[in-house]
């Protein structure tokens, strides 16, 4: 943002040299005017663009026309209804090659402007059979060009960017991340700055929209990023925005040993990677601090409607039996379906017994009857096994968007 942004482009000065500056780019991030009171409200963030040598890929970008610019451009109408604008046919240099007489198809001899016509004869003559040359009806007005509405790319991006919409709070696209962009933002940068199968490299990825637009876009892509609520959130997000879509996934515990070492070097990051493994969402956003019994929550639809919500909890430490009766109290005290214990050593007969007198939940609409608290262990998440819950998919009910791009392995999340 504006506080921060020129202490960052001088350290990339120092990185890519003051001479790979190519444009800051001010992009209006939200529309809210909350700090107007004692001060201009803050409304932009700052994008700053640098090429690591001259020789770099710029795909020029066009916004749509504004309504008033096509109100006061396109003015008008072929017979079929095609909004148009004129364009002039004179030529900017002076050209005698391209001074000629033209008879059009109206039978009318228009004569060139000094400097000759923008286009040779033979372009001309296309030009008028494809109905594409204006003739004004004044005998000495000149013969100009049909600029069609629906075949014009739209103006040129400038360094000032306010057409993108922002990601309010009843976005499609929200998360629920707190430094989330949309994916417009991305998706035109990324088209700008690369070609298909270039491969886009974000190393900070947050939730994963440059990796979504990337991918979208026919890009490879690599996306690190330090915590497992990010690379969880991420994964989740590209399997439902493209099914079917390979990726590896470099870094997380691929066995249980690699999970116990990381509960012992990292209790907070091994809870978000637990979480993650059965799409549970971290409690108040994965911030640390008392969570009231609670670690995650697993949403679902048991009737494809109404939402529900499972209790998570992690353990990667000691357990006992007071563990189950505090889950089985935040159960009660949530009016939750359901709770899961997720934990890294093996739960005694006590606790067994303990979580099966919690007693069963029965699902209203198939009458299927299903466990309230569920004890799984490490070994058995390695092994495949997940909660069973009814209808874990939020989005139960709706068909997922398949996005128009190759199925195979296009990244990797480290």
């Amino acid at each position: 943002d504006p506080t921060a942004s020129h202490y960052l482009k001088l350290l990339l000065d120092g990185v890519f040299g003051a001479d790979k500056f190519r444009s800051e780019i001010i992009w209006k991030r939200t529309s809210a005017h909350s700090n107007s009171k004692r001060n201009f409200a803050g409304i932009h963030d700052v994008i700053l663009f640098y090429s690591k040598s001259s020789k770099f890929t710029h795909n020029e970008v066009f916004t749509p026309y504004s309504d008033d610019y096509i109100k006061e451009h396109f003015v008008h109408l072929d017979p079929d209804g095609r909004r148009f604008r004129r364009s002039d046919l004179r030529n900017p240099g002076v050209r005698p090659n391209l001074t000629y007489d033209y008879t059009a198809s109206n039978g009318v001899t228009y004569k060139p402007h000094p400097n000759g016509w923008a286009v040779s004869r033979e372009v001309m003559e296309r030009l008028d059979r494809e109905g594409r040359l204006f003739f004004p009806k004044k005998a000495d007005a000149r013969l100009r060009k049909k600029i069609y509405l629906d075949e014009t790319s739209g103006v040129p991006a400038t360094d000032m960017w306010d057409d993108l919409p922002p990601i309010h709070a009843s976005a499609a696209e929200r998360l629920g991340y707190p430094t989330q962009k949309p994916l417009a933002l991305l998706e035109r940068i990324i088209a700008a700055s690369s070609n298909e199968g270039d491969v886009v490299l974000d190393p900070f990825c947050g939730c994963g929209t440059a990796v979504h637009a990337a991918q979208k876009l026919g890009r490879a892509w690599i996306g690190i990023d330090v915590t497992h609520l990010a690379i969880g959130l991420i994964e989740k997000r590209m399997k439902d925005a493209f099914p079917g879509l390979a990726f590896d996934v470099v870094g997380r515990p691929q066995d249980l040993n690699s999970a116990l070492d990381l509960a012992a070097r990292d209790k907070h990051q091994f809870e978000l990677w637990a979480l993650s493994v059965v799409e549970a969402q971290p409690w108040k956003g994965g911030r640390k601090g008392a969570d009231g019994g609670i670690d995650g929550i697993i949403y679902f639809k048991p009737d494809g409607k109404r939402t529900e919500r499972a209790i998570v909890e992690v353990k990667g430490g000691g357990i006992g039996v007071k563990d189950i009766g505090r889950l089985a109290q935040v159960i009660e005290r949530e009016r939750a379906p359901f709770g899961v214990f997720l934990t890294a050593q093996n739960p005694t007969r006590a606790m067994e017994r303990d979580a099966a007198a919690v007693g069963l939940w029965e699902n209203p609409t198939t009458g299927r009857t299903y466990p309230r608290l569920q004890i799984l262990t490490l070994a058995e998440l390695f092994q495949g096994k997940r909660p069973n819950i009814p209808l874990m998919d939020l989005n139960v009910g709706k068909s997922a968007k398949r996005e128009d791009v190759d199925a195979g392995k296009q990244g990797s999340l480290l």
